[in-house]
């Protein structure tokens, strides 16, 4: 887009939230365009040449694209025209770029980057439970040994005179020592 300062992500998020009834056909070509773009850019095979100069640890370029794409907003857009019911047709467009951003990486290795953190979270939360538990059950240890072994149960229990209950008999009321 010459002489526009927001540059092809702009201008995309610019058009995108658009009804697509008031669109023109340049702006539906420009989207085309755009996302076309964006697709051939993530279609560039690696160099083997170029990755290997580079640090292990370092970022390959097409990380770096996807960085890229991910600081501009890209990536939350290409949601949004995946997900909206009136954008369903750049739908095989955003497909092929997801597919593309994802194309160096097994399943394998994906499941596995999910549950690393996971996986050591759900370590930590259960050493955690676990130690609270044992505190817990010497708590209550410790309360038990406290308490007298022997309880007497006939403390608790008075006739009341003058009130009967079903038949003759006064009333018998059963109240523990703890309620007194």
């Amino acid at each position: 887009l010459p002489g526009t300062p927001r540059g092809l992500w702009g201008a995309l998020t610019a058009l995108s939230p658009q009804d697509w009834e008031q669109r023109q056909e340049e702006d539906t070509l420009l989207i085309e365009r755009i996302l076309l773009l964006v697709r051939n850019v993530l279609h560039v095979p690696p160099d083997p040449a170029e990755e290997q100069q580079g640090v292990d640890g370092d970022a390959s370029v097409h990380d770096r694209v996807l960085w890229a794409l991910h600081i501009s907003g890209m990536d939350d857009l290409l949601k949004f025209l995946a997900s909206a019911q009136v954008e369903q047709q750049w739908a095989l467009h955003v497909l092929e770029i997801i597919s593309l951003m994802f194309r160096d990486q097994s399943p394998e290795e994906l499941a596995a980057l999910g549950q690393g953190t996971a996986g050591a979270e759900h370590g930590e939360d259960t050493q955690e439970l676990e130690t609270l538990r044992q505190r817990e059950l010497a708590e209550k240890r410790a309360r038990a040994l406290q308490r007298p072994s022997r309880h007497s149960r006939f403390g608790g229990s008075y006739v009341l005179q003058g009130l009967k209950s079903i038949g003759d008999r006064d009333v018998v009321f059963h109240k523990g020592l703890h309620n007194v």
